[in-house]
């Protein structure tokens, strides 16, 4: 498998040139089954709009086919974190600081692995969260494994589509 340290050092700078944030590259998959997710996103929206996963992709091909960087066969997937995003880098939990999330943990943090909640934001390298079941804990971010936002009506209120041109044009039949 692929070093994921090495593919960001490779992906991070071409994502970057092209205007857009990364979020995520994850490598998954097994046998001759494998896919390289690249999670990015427009800084200004949060989002993605198909034709700039699509950008995304073809530069990214390039750069890939030429370094080569897999040995096993894989598919490119490039794609927008979506509305119950993860939460991969410090800034995002401040950034998404009074909405709900799950955080799984390396090691035991106060008596836990695992917390649900609200992300209260970040003070240095510690994420603030109020656990529904333990209250208030600091979690040092370096122990998060994995993060992600839970699906809210005020998560849905805060991440409005970029468009909803045509929407109304909707019809079904009856």
């Amino acid at each position: 498998m692929a070093d994921i340290a090495a593919l960001t050092a490779l992906i991070e700078p071409e994502v970057r040139a092209l205007g857009f944030d990364l979020v995520r590259i994850k490598l998954f998959g097994s046998g001759d089954d494998y896919t390289l997710q690249i999670m990015a996103e427009n800084p200004r929206t949060k989002q993605l709009v198909i034709e700039d996963c699509a950008t995304i992709s073809r530069r990214l091909s390039d750069v890939l086919d030429e370094a080569d960087p897999i040995e096993e066969a894989y598919r490119l997937e490039v794609s927008s974190p979506g509305i119950d995003r993860p939460l991969t880098r410090l800034h995002d939990f401040q950034e998404w600081a009074g909405h709900e999330a799950k955080i799984a943990a390396r090691e035991i943090v106060s008596g836990r692995k695992s917390f649900r909640g609200v992300v209260n934001g970040v003070d240095g390298e510690e994420i603030l969260f109020t656990d529904a079941k333990s209250g208030a804990v600091r979690i040092p971010f370096a122990l998060v494994d994995e993060a992600k936002l839970l699906l809210t009506d005020a998560l849905i209120a805060a991440s409005m589509p970029l468009s909803s041109d045509g929407a109304d044009e909707f019809e079904t039949e009856e």
